[in-house]
């Protein structure tokens, strides 16, 4: 293990994240509150770190390989989370214990949205910014971000790349070299952001709001500065904007890509997945509308509005809300939750297993039905006109019984910190999708989870985050070996 290649590539990372508390300060200083000097302080601090962990390296002309890749990709989650929670830690509003300031720190950036902190209204502009901008960094993977950078400083970012995506992703980049392809990612994904802010603010959002709402929709984040999230606005327009834009960032990037290159929308309905993931996404929408409207929970015309609101909002698992959906009747919740699992496509910013997994597994169960019924038949599984290889059905098995086996493992841990069974598969759950809301004792917040759990559902957002095997990979003897 080449540990200098690591140490260069976190202290560069950290010095570029310092920079990251520069807006906060503007606006600490612009509305005059109290969030000045924890900025500023964590700018000096982080930087400072950052180059005392880039100088023992500087110089070395070591490669990196797909090792330290791996390494980098996950010690650079949990190295910005501690730094990204410094702020928050500093803060005296809000006043936060260092296991609750990681916790908002590490779901903001591994874009869950799950909170500690209520009286959201209440807080500084500077800190309410900084953590829609935490998302908004978490969204799209800051390890893309550092890949079209890392190379103008002598490191390769091949390693990186496939390190954060390493799912069924479309195995061909948009453009040859892959920091032009990150650089690609990264104007659709500004571009995106830019115009679901403009109409956050022609529907009537401040424009901070817009901005803020726009970092987090755009990052399939769900964090707000209201208590109340999307639901203190009450606007149909506002809940129909949001859902166009969790629909655009939950649907893989290159497809945005290839739409804006060929001026052609045509693309996203001959993607397999991004059709069987709309397909689900509209049948949810009207078991939740008619769901809402038989159980006189919602009537009319806000039913279908509220029910193909909190579909999208919940299976793209961006967790915003328009009303406290937790009190509706129990299958409800329990359905969308179950559609937090599906996600959105490989290659966006929405979490879960991903549609192309489900689609999968689904193609292969129904092959092995028609095994059953022809046992010498030949039954090759298709995604659109393509023929998947063994070798990718394997593996998403193989990915579908490490995410069980690893839900069980951590489920249990929950139970034995002493959450109950709701709460714990819960909060688990949305913690593995990074969705957000959850059910039972957190579904107003996470301030009451015990700190043990806290740290378990860290891990999670983590082990979610990178899709369970980049992080599981670590933890392998193999991996240590020479």
């Amino acid at each position: 293990m080449q540990f200098r290649v690591i140490l260069r590539i976190l202290g560069i990372l950290l010095m570029l994240f310092s920079f990251a508390m520069l807006p906060s300060m503007g606006l600490a200083l612009w509305y005059d509150d109290s969030s000045i000097m924890p900025f500023a302080v964590s700018f000096v601090v982080i930087f400072v770190i950052g180059v005392l962990v880039w100088l023992p390296s500087y110089g070395s002309q070591q490669e990196m390989r797909t090792r330290e890749g791996f390494l980098v990709t996950a010690l650079f989650w949990v190295v910005l989370g501690a730094a990204g929670a410094l702020p928050l830690f500093l803060s005296t509003a809000p006043t936060l214990t260092f296991t609750d300031a990681f916790f908002e720190s590490f779901s903001g950036l591994t874009t869950t949205g799950a909170t500690v902190i209520s009286g959201l209204d209440d807080l500084p502009r500077s800190i309410l910014f900084y953590r829609q901008q935490l998302q908004w960094m978490g969204g799209m993977g800051i390890v893309v971000l550092a890949v079209a950078i890392l190379p103008m400083l002598g490191i390769g970012g091949m390693q990186l790349y496939r390190a954060e995506a390493p799912g069924p992703v479309k195995d061909n980049k948009l453009t040859p070299r892959i920091a032009e392809t990150a650089k690609a990612l990264w104007y659709i994904y500004l571009g995106i952001t830019v115009l679901c802010a403009l109409g956050y603010w022609a529907a009537g959002m401040t424009l901070f709001d817009a901005i803020g709402h726009s970092f987090s929709t755009v990052a399939i984040g769900g964090f707000s500065t209201k208590d109340a999230s999307i639901g203190y606005y009450d606007s149909a327009v506002i809940e129909s904007i949001a859902i166009v834009f969790m629909l655009l960032a939950a649907g893989n990037f290159s497809l945005h890509f290839v739409a804006f290159r060929n001026k052609s929308m045509l693309g996203y309905w001959r993607d397999p997945e991004y059709r069987f993931f709309l397909t689900i996404i509209v049948g949810l929408m009207v078991v939740m509308a008619v769901g809402l409207t038989f159980t006189n929970t919602e009537t009319g015309w806000r039913a279908i509005r509220i029910g193909a609101f909190e579909a999208t909002s919940v299976m793209t698992t961006a967790g915003f809300a328009a009303t406290g959906f937790s009190h509706w009747p129990f299958f409800l919740p329990f359905l969308l939750f179950l559609s937090s699992f599906i996600g959105g496509s490989a290659a966006s910013t929405a979490g879960g297993m991903k549609a192309i997994r489900i689609l999968l597994l689904w193609k292969q169960g129904v092959r092995e039905i028609k095994r059953l019924i022809h046992p010498n038949g030949v039954f090759p599984v298709k995604v659109g006109r393509k023929e998947v290889p063994e070798r990718v059905l394997a593996a998403v098995w193989g990915f579908f019984a490490v995410y069980m086996f690893a839900f069980t493992v951590l489920l249990t841990l929950l139970l034995a910190t002493g959450l109950d069974f709701l709460t714990a598969w819960a909060v688990l759950g949305s913690a593995m999708n990074n969705l957000g809301p959850a059910l039972g004792e957190a579904a107003a917040n996470y301030s009451s989870i015990n700190v043990p759990a806290k740290w378990i559902l860290c891990f999670a957002m983590l082990l979610g985050r990178l899709e369970i095997f980049t992080l599981i990979v670590i933890f392998s003897p193999m991996f240590w070996r020479r």
